[in-house]
């Protein structure tokens, strides 16, 4: 069985941002260069990716 992590306070920002961007997650990654499992890794807290954290707050104004 597939256990899945829930989301984050932090990754329903990152959601409710690229909602109003109207993006989804992979053209937000593929536009900026971001690979797809650190924005996952964010969005569901496991794994800090500290460089894309930053780097995610400043495109999608996010104070973390």
């Amino acid at each position: 069985m597939n256990k899945r992590n829930p989301v984050t306070p932090f990754g329903w920002k990152i959601k409710e941002k690229l909602v109003e961007r109207q993006m989804d997650q992979r053209t937000f990654c593929d536009t900026y260069h971001i690979p797809a499992s650190r924005l996952s890794n964010l969005i569901h807290g496991t794994r800090k990716a500290k460089k894309y954290s930053v780097q995610i707050c400043q495109l999608l104004g996010i104070e973390e």
